[in-house]
């Protein structure tokens, strides 16, 4: 009987255990959209400002090569700034479209499936500040001038692929520049004073003309003698002449916004005659621009709390006693450096209003450029025949460190329109010459000569840059074409 009951009771408890467990499964697929919803409000998070521009990762200060399209590109397509425009990008070189259109469509192309554009224009601004802050913490010395002169052999540059299009300018080319935000947009003016702005196509293939701007100066119709883009890739500032009392800057908005000039001139006229030769914004986290010019003055300019109003002061109009054909600014110090016709290299601190150091060379310089990577170093291109370029150390003041350059062929002068651009790695250095050839030099090597040439164009070479983006030199040449130059 005992025996019975245990097994009756056994039963029983299998019997229950089996619905609570039926019970438990029906439970759980009740429950499921539940679950489903919970996961659902989590993925949005990740689309938060500081997880997606491939944002925190990307651009934490050790990520050098990221700082060169950071999660500054969301300025240039502020929903604010582009009120009017259509949205489509150009797809040949006969578009003549608002820049900030292309600009748009660039972001939108490069950053394609990205949902930070999707967040409110508040979400917006607080990554524009968080990419303006990073943009300078990001900064990385790297030390490169113990590597000087240090090889008996150059690395050579293999070019396997050259192609040439039209400039589109009517007169001989004056500068080319690349945007400090995204190096597939790049600038040319010319002569004519026309402003084109293009866009990389095809890995370096080709490359697209967004737009056409007429930048002549309002009373002599002068062009602009020197370019420089603003630090956020949204405008474009040119410099021209202090005679006449013409207007000296100019203001291109590349964010065209409706009711507003296309381009603009500062009123400030700080340069009292003569050419402006040079202009530059230095790599510091408060925005300003430097011009030097014929009247023998390096000025700066600071934007005021006004739109588009800057303000200038002469740092120093006596330290040259002859035109500044070259400024540049180091990061260290604040320094302004400036080139003259006269000879002088001078190193002025603009924090305390003093000469850092004034050297003298031989002959005439034309031009400054210092070093992307190591903020000791910088360039100056002079008038000596093979010895145009030197390499300076700032913290040996006047010690030149290493001296080379280039026999010319087609002619004995020294154009002052010859101008050089760092490699994105800083151990090479890519020269317009007078005949057409891009010399480049690597700074390892320790001969004079250039590490090798390539023969570029039909006519001089001005200009070739360096895109970070893809290895590929840009340059434009007096035969009006722009080259497009694919290495490896």
């Amino acid at each position: 009987m005992q025996l019975e009951e245990a097994a009756k009771r056994l039963n029983d408890s299998e019997t229950k255990l089996a619905r609570l467990r039926r019970q438990d499964k029906v439970g759980s697929t009740k429950s499921s959209p539940g679950s489903g919803t919970k996961s659902a409000k989590v993925e949005p998070r990740s689309t938060s400002p500081i997880h997606l521009s491939q944002g925190s990762t990307r651009n934490q200060p050790h990520s050098k090569t990221e700082l060169l399209i950071p999660a500054v590109i969301p300025k240039v397509s502020q929903p604010t700034k582009l009120a009017g425009s259509s949205g489509k990008a150009p797809v040949s070189s006969s578009a003549h479209t608002s820049p900030s259109v292309s600009s748009q469509s660039i972001s939108a192309t490069k950053e394609k499936g990205d949902k930070s554009y999707r967040t409110s224009s508040k979400q917006e601004v607080e990554l524009q500040d968080r990419g303006t802050k990073r943009k300078f913490e990001q900064k990385e010395h790297k030390e490169l001038i113990p590597l000087v002169r240090t090889s008996s052999s150059p690395s050579i540059i293999r070019c396997y692929a050259s192609n040439h299009i039209s400039s589109q300018h009517k007169r001989k080319l004056r500068s080319l520049s690349l945007c400090p935000v995204n190096d597939q947009l790049f600038v040319t003016s010319a002569l004519d004073g026309i402003v084109n702005l293009w866009q990389v196509q095809a890995n370096g293939s080709g490359a697209s003309l967004l737009s056409s701007t007429d930048c002549a100066s309002p009373k002599q119709r002068r062009w602009p003698e020197d370019i420089a883009w603003h630090p956020e890739g949204n405008s474009l500032f040119s410099v021209y002449s202090a005679d006449s009392g013409d207007s000296q800057v100019s203001v291109l908005n590349l964010n065209r916004t409706q009711g507003k000039a296309r381009v603009t001139f500062l009123e400030d006229k700080p340069h009292v005659k003569g050419i402006i030769n040079s202009i530059v914004f230095p790599p510091w986290e408060n925005t300003c621009f430097v011009t030097g010019g014929s009247d023998h003055a390096v000025v700066i300019w600071k934007e005021t709390d006004a739109e588009n109003v800057w303000k200038p002061r002469a740092l120093h109009r006596n330290m040259h006693s002859s035109a500044v054909m070259g400024v540049a600014g180091m990061c260290q110090k604040q320094i302004i450096l400036s080139a003259g016709a006269d000879k002088r290299i001078v190193g002025f601190d603009a924090n305390v209003g003093r000469a850092e150091f004034k050297h003298q060379i031989e002959s005439k310089c034309m031009s400054v450029l210092p070093n992307p990577c190591d903020f000791n170093l910088f360039m100056v291109q002079a008038g000596t025949h093979e010895k145009q370029l030197r390499l300076f150390d700032i913290r040996l003041r006047q010690t030149e460190i290493h001296a080379f350059g280039w026999k010319q062929e087609s002619s004995e002068s020294q154009s002052a329109l010859i101008n050089q651009a760092w490699s994105p790695d800083g151990l090479y250095i890519s020269s317009g010459t007078a005949d057409p050839m891009i010399h480049i030099f690597d700074i390892r090597y320790h001969a004079h000569k250039p590490s090798q040439s390539i023969r570029a164009h039909q006519k001089r070479v001005f200009k070739a840059v360096w895109l970070h983006s893809c290895p590929l030199l840009i340059s434009i040449s007096s035969d009006l074409n722009i080259g497009l130059h694919k290495t490896t």
